[in-house]
């Protein structure tokens, strides 16, 4: 999934293609492709720069954060990015990093990664908790049970037991007050 730069002939060009969900491979980053992943943008090529403008369009599958049940996610993330040759990036030591910084990128061989960029649009529109819903339940912390799909028989009752001295002392008051 690469983009050769040396076949970019024209100032601008338009680049549209659909990558199926086996080409990102299956679970390894916390979600699966779940759907075709559709890449379009704009490239723009002033001398040995490029300008990548577009979109990424697909479908997530996510374990829910509550209860671990998968749950579809769609993306639609539109990007804006600088591509400069590596040899481009002096690291001149410290500096302030700025606005541009932040979208621009460096490529190799004259080639720009298609699928880094394709996976890191994905996980910028991954949500900060995946849940399934927003009223999910979640699972019981005693037996595992997904609360989702009922009530579970656990008894959600947790005495600590660092506190049972003072609880047998407080009976035992109790004891002695209704004695007499």
């Amino acid at each position: 999934m690469f983009l050769n730069l040396r076949r970019i002939r024209a100032a601008q060009e338009r680049f549209e293609k659909a990558y199926l969900p086996d080409a990102f491979g299956r679970e390894q980053d916390g979600f699966t492709v779940a759907e075709p992943v559709v890449l379009m943008f704009d490239i723009y090529k002033d001398k040995d720069q490029f300008r990548l403008v577009g979109r990424v369009q697909t479908t997530l599958e996510l374990p829910c954060g509550r209860c671990l049940d998968p749950f579809a996610w769609p993306v639609d993330s539109l990007f804006d990015l600088r591509y400069q040759p590596h040899s481009a990036n002096t690291g001149e030591g410290e500096v302030e990093v700025e606005e541009d910084d932040l979208t621009t990128a460096f490529y190799e061989h004259d080639e720009i990664d298609l699928g880094h960029l394709m996976r890191e649009q994905m996980y910028l529109a991954l949500p900060m908790k995946p849940l399934c819903r927003p009223d999910c339940r979640g699972l019981c912390p005693t037996c595992g049970a997904n609360l989702n799909q009922g009530q579970c028989a656990c008894k959600n009752e947790w005495e600590d037991p660092r506190l049972a001295v003072l609880k047998k002392l407080k009976t035992e008051n109790l004891k002695v007050k209704t004695e007499n």
